[in-house]
């Protein structure tokens, strides 16, 4: 018996599917220069769909364009969402995606060797809020 897909389901197959170029960009380096960890696009968590998550090492990587300099609450709330989930945040402008893969990826890489830690059920403040 096949399983109806949730709503949620379809906007993220949606989501991956129109990624934006900047998405692209880091998604082809996570596969090419972090092969040892498996990552995951536009991936369910909780009610919220992360831009990019390695669940065995529970880290979002999220990607703001120039509309996140106007919705820093509506960020942080949604990073405090993922940290009741256990997961931790980090977060690439685009433009730092595009001039600095390089120092993107070395940042990814230390927080995928950095132990992932038990949610934070008092009130989190968003995770970790990199490179902004």
């Amino acid at each position: 018996m096949v399983r109806p897909l949730t709503e949620r389901a379809l906007v993220a197959r949606r989501l991956r599917r129109d990624g934006t170029h900047v998405e692209r960009i880091l998604w082809s380096a996570l596969r090419e220069r972090l092969p040892a960890w498996k990552f995951r696009r536009q991936h369910p968590i909780g009610g919220r769909i992360a831009d990019f998550a390695c669940p065995a090492r529970k880290l979002v990587i999220e990607l703001d364009g120039g509309q996140h300099g106007e919705q820093v609450h509506a960020d942080n709330q949604r990073s405090a969402e993922l940290a009741l989930q256990g997961y931790r945040v980090i977060r690439f402008w685009n433009n730092d995606v595009i001039e600095n893969i390089e120092g993107v990826l070395e940042t990814i890489r230390r927080a995928l060797e950095t132990a992932p830690t038990s949610p934070n059920l008092s009130a989190p403040e968003g995770g970790e809020e990199t490179n902004k």
